[in-house]
């Protein structure tokens, strides 16, 4: 992972206020000068107020083409045009500061950033490194009544003013783009949004509205906090290497496997917590981790489970801290009724007002033709459905054979639906020069026949989108048995598609269940709309909280978490001459 430049280069020598000066070409005589006779306290008369020397520094920065004042690295945070537009809606008066100093609603601002790791933020992204020092020194320069110069002053409330607006993007989830199908979050009115905060003085009330409210997201941002807390204790123990532990055995590593079980919340301490047999207690515990973890339910500390088991607190941290960004990229609501699909769970839930009523397995993408993740709407079911071959699967799959074997078309069941003429009009494969077809000058559409050969099975559900992705039934339900389920070429093939179409026909009347099994064992295709669409939300969640509470983990088997990490990364600003903050 990259690591954030701080934004000032350090002086060899001096405080913060020597190396002001030395900016400013102020001799070391000059410096005592100004510590013995300027008056800086509150309400002075001899010195200028502190906001309007802020004021004006402000100003020289944000708007003069050759700012009076050159701060190393500060012409980085002034094309920020949020940043421009704040100050001059203000007159370019300070947001965090008064004749006194920082306000309270700077050190409220600070908090939030101190504590944004909490909700899976990094609080680097957010100046820290820069304005805990300079806050310090402010301090201490107050206490001190020593001067503390104006411009960095200034700088102060810059970097506060651009530091609230990134956190305010980022955990309202405007920092990584919505999936397709979804809006993005309304972001264009934070300059009205903190004036309103600082008006009434509620900065972490206001940052608090931006961030969701959803259940899934507040349970999952809650055992981030716990592994957050254990992790500053050591995290949890590792279980050594060892032969196959299965139940009935005993083992020297039991306790330490208890005590990892009692950590991840699948274990509850009792009186037997050093025994070295694999009872019946530790057996249900392991059981209840392998469920957790989308691993094989066996009770049997394998390669698999002990790996699991023996990532680190830290490696979770992350992990849940990518699917709370994905939460802050969500809508709000998901509707009243929804379907939706966990492509990393291998799972359909159909939920009405939060509240799961159907589940069953799926089939998703293979890692080379990967299920997106997106927003649709469910409109019609399509009953004995014709499979329309992918430019893609007719390039690398299709056409190899058929330049072989032409015959091997009307064996299995495939057709070409002419491009030419009105109406259907089917080609006769054996008629085609196939030494000069390719995928780009194909004559027609391939496409195979319905029947129980069909890959799309007996029925498919249809919400139209960009991926030309749908739900589907299947002819080969024993993967349904594996424990992962990437099988398909971008689609979904649903377990229970008899049962899916009943609930979703329930409300038509004559759609009953027998009716729906004459439909899908018919040899000609059915179109049947629904009363009112239906929302469909493919997601990719590798870290979640279920109906019951249970933490889930599942492997990151796109590298979506991974390509999110360096979509997060690529928002820092490129600061590779950017010098350091003197003093740190």
């Amino acid at each position: 992972m990259t690591k954030k430049r701080p934004l000032f280069k350090p002086r060899q020598t001096g405080t913060v206020v020597s190396g002001i000066l030395e900016d400013m070409k102020v001799p070391a005589l000059s410096l005592l000068f100004l510590i013995l006779f300027s008056f800086c306290r509150p309400g002075s008369v001899m010195a200028a107020p502190l906001v309007d020397e802020v004021r004006e520094q402000l100003r020289s920065l944000l708007e003069d083409a050759a700012p009076a004042v050159e701060l190393p690295g500060i012409r980085q945070l002034l094309v920020n045009p949020r940043l421009r537009q704040f100050y001059r809606q203000r007159n370019h008066v300070p947001a965090w500061m008064n004749n006194l100093g920082l306000t309270t609603m700077a050190h409220q601002l600070l908090d939030v950033l101190r504590a944004s790791g909490d909700k899976g933020l990094c609080s680097d992204h957010y100046h820290l490194q820069e304005l805990e020092p300079l806050v310090r020194y402010e301090a201490d320069s107050l206490r001190s009544e020593v001067l503390f110069d104006a411009r960095y002053q200034a700088l102060i409330d810059l970097l506060l003013t651009d530091a609230y607006f990134g956190y305010a993007v980022d955990i309202s989830g405007g920092r990584i783009p919505p999936v397709a199908g979804q809006r993005r979050k309304g972001l264009d009115r934070l300059v009205p949004y903190l004036e309103k905060a600082l008006g009434s003085g509620q900065i972490t009330a206001g940052l608090e509205r931006l961030e969701p409210r959803q259940p899934g997201y507040l349970a999952l941002r809650d055992e981030l906090q716990r592994l957050r807390a254990l992790s500053a204790y050591g995290g949890w123990p590792t279980v050594p290497a060892g032969e196959v532990l299965r139940p009935g055995m005993r083992d020297e590593r039991l306790p330490v496997l208890r005590n990892r079980l009692f950590f991840g919340g699948d274990l509850q301490p009792y009186a037997a917590w050093d025994e070295k047999n694999y009872g019946p207690e530790t057996e249900q515990a392991v059981r209840r981790f392998q469920l957790r973890h989308g691993l094989r339910e066996d009770g049997v500390l394998g390669t698999m489970t002990l790996a699991e088991l023996n990532l680190p607190v830290e490696a979770r941290i992350r992990q849940i801290s990518y699917n709370l960004q994905r939460w802050r990229s969500e809508p709000d609501s998901f509707g009243g009724r929804s379907l939706q699909v966990n492509i990393a769970a291998f799972r359909l839930d159909v939920v009405e007002n939060g509240e799961t009523v159907m589940s069953m397995p799926v089939v998703v993408g293979t890692p080379y033709r990967k299920t997106p993740n997106f927003s649709a709407q469910l409109r019609y079911l399509e009953f004995a459905p014709f499979w329309y071959v992918p430019k893609t699967i007719l390039r690398e799959d299709k056409l190899p054979i058929i330049r072989r074997d032409p015959g091997w078309l009307t064996r299995h069941h495939y057709e070409i639906l002419s491009w030419v003429g009105k109406g259907e009009r089917l080609l006769d494969p054996e008629k085609l020069d196939w030494s000069k077809i390719h995928a780009d000058n194909f004559p027609g559409i391939l496409r195979m026949r319905p029947g129980p050969w069909n890959p799309l099975g007996r029925v498919k559900f249809m919400f139209p989108n960009r991926y030309a992705v749908y739900l589907h039934d299947t002819d080969s339900p024993q993967l349904f048995d594996r424990n992962a389920r990437l099988f398909s070429s971008g689609c979904i093939r649903v377990e229970r598609p008899l049962d899916l179409a009943e609930y979703l026909l329930q409300s038509l009347d004559g759609w009953d269940c027998e009716r729906i099994l004459a439909a899908m064992n018919s040899d000609r295709t059915l179109k049947v709309d629904l009363p009112e669409p239906i929302p469909v939300h493919i997601f990719y969640w590798t870290a979640w909280v279920d109906s019951g509470g249970r933490v889930q983990y599942r492997p990151d088997v796109y590298q979506r978490d991974a390509d999110l990490e360096i979509a997060w990364e690529k928002r820092l600003p490129q600061q590779d001459t950017a010098p350091q903050l003197a003093g740190q």
